[in-house]
């Protein structure tokens, strides 16, 4: 009786797995087929610069990065773009000129960076409407909030 019921519990529990394991292959599928791809081989010609994960605090951070997206970073002042490929344990970086002509050849992937734009755009003008209506808060309180109560020692 008891093998009976294991059994049936690990046929079960085997299909599960089959099943969330289908699911997750086609749910990876799908998501790979809506990102546009770019050719790594492209990215070299157009002048992009490879720098390979030496360290296990740099491929942890290659891996978290999204995969088929570049992302813009700043260092000393500088605009960079990068592209990871996580398989390889590599990102590819280029400039601001290298990213204009990925691009030119690309210009599908320019909608999500112009939406990306608008939104932290968005973003900061809500911060900064914020920020102004405290600011002029505090400027019409010549005391700041001091009453003559508080003045007593």
């Amino acid at each position: 009786m008891e093998r009976s019921l294991k059994s049936r519990f690990s046929n079960r529990h085997g299909v599960l797995r089959a099943l969330a394991g289908s699911v997750l292959f086609a749910v990876g599928v799908t998501a790979v087929a809506a990102a546009p791809r770019v050719d790594e081989s492209q990215l070299l010609t157009l002048g992009f610069k490879v720098l390979v994960a030496t360290t296990a605090v740099q491929e942890e951070w290659v891996q978290r990065l999204p995969a088929g997206k570049f992302r813009p970073m700043q260092r000393n002042g500088k605009k960079y773009f990068i592209y990871p490929d996580a398989s390889r344990k590599q990102v590819f970086v280029g400039g601001p000129n290298e990213y204009a002509a990925v691009q030119q050849l690309h210009p599908e992937s320019q909608t999500d960076a112009q939406d990306a734009a608008a939104r932290e755009r968005a973003r900061r003008l809500k911060q900064d409407d914020v920020m102004r209506k405290a600011t002029a808060r505090d400027l019409s309180d010549p005391f700041l909030g001091v009453t003559w109560g508080d003045l007593i020692w």
